[in-house]
């Protein structure tokens, strides 16, 4: 039965349900008042059950579109994560970073370790926590940025492409140090470290202890104590420690 055949109230209560988008309701309102007249509900009951049901359904799509728009290269969750393995990691800390607070705070955390410790995955479990609570992410290695706004500088998009690493409430920058960075790709990183400082946090992952970030930055000493200074203002450090996971096959024969 289309539209046109209905009954004249029921065409305009469908009307309204188009007009206001609800998705939900339009799908389940028949269903629902065949139930609550079944099980005697009273009309508050019926409509609270009907408006319970949209507002679950827009939060789910609300959660499923922020995790695509933050990019995740996969999904990793907190209770997936290997506490074993490390021979070193202060585990009520890393509880504690899951209240996720530090982000209302528009702090920051720093996860500092070798290749194959897990840095990775616990950053991108603190941004996919974020998205379930309702904050904006992106993810994306220190290279992708560096290599984003090269581009756009050099195309005069630098500022809009700027606000790309500037609007989410956290920004998970991954594996800083893994590759030379050279002047301009510092200059650049710096730009998104500086304007975040106070207006959002920063998951930041990388594998050089502090007084080895020189040598990220084309050992210039003045840019790394800026961003240092900016970065561990109001940041907490996570420290892991131990072996590769990915090497353990080979460790353990």
């Amino acid at each position: 039965m289309n539209n046109k055949t209905l009954p004249h109230e029921q065409k305009i209560l469908l009307e309204n349900i188009d007009y206001l988008k609800l998705a939900f309701i339009r799908e389940h309102y028949e269903a629902e008042a065949a139930q609550a007249a079944q099980k005697e509900y009273s009309h508050v009951t019926y409509l609270s059950r009907l408006l319970e049901g949209e507002a679950q359904m827009r939060q789910e799509r609300s959660i499923e579109r922020r995790i695509k728009m933050a990019r995740f290269p996969l999904i990793k969750t907190i209770e997936e994560f290997n506490w074993d393995w490390p021979k070193k990691i202060n585990r009520m800390q890393v509880q504690d970073l899951f209240r996720l607070s530090f982000i209302d705070q528009k702090a920051n955390v720093i996860i500092v370790g070798g290749v194959g410790l897990g840095k990775t995955h616990l950053a991108t479990a603190l941004g996919y926590s974020a998205c379930m609570v309702g904050h904006t992410v992106l993810f994306a290695s220190a290279m992708d940025i560096i290599n984003t706004l090269s581009a756009a500088r050099k195309s005069g998009q630098l500022s809009q492409m700027l606000k790309r690493y500037l609007r989410p409430a956290l920004l998970v920058v991954d594996e800083l140090g893994y590759l030379p960075i050279d002047k301009t790709g510092a200059d650049l990183l710096f730009q998104v470290i500086s304007r975040r400082y106070e207006n959002g946090s920063i998951v930041l992952t990388t594998n050089r202890i502090f007084k080895k970030w020189p040598e990220i930055f084309n050992n210039d000493s003045t840019l790394t104590s800026a961003v240092l200074d900016r970065l561990l203002h109001h940041a907490q450090t996570l420290m892991i420690e131990g072996d590769s996971y990915r090497m353990r096959d080979r460790i353990e024969s």
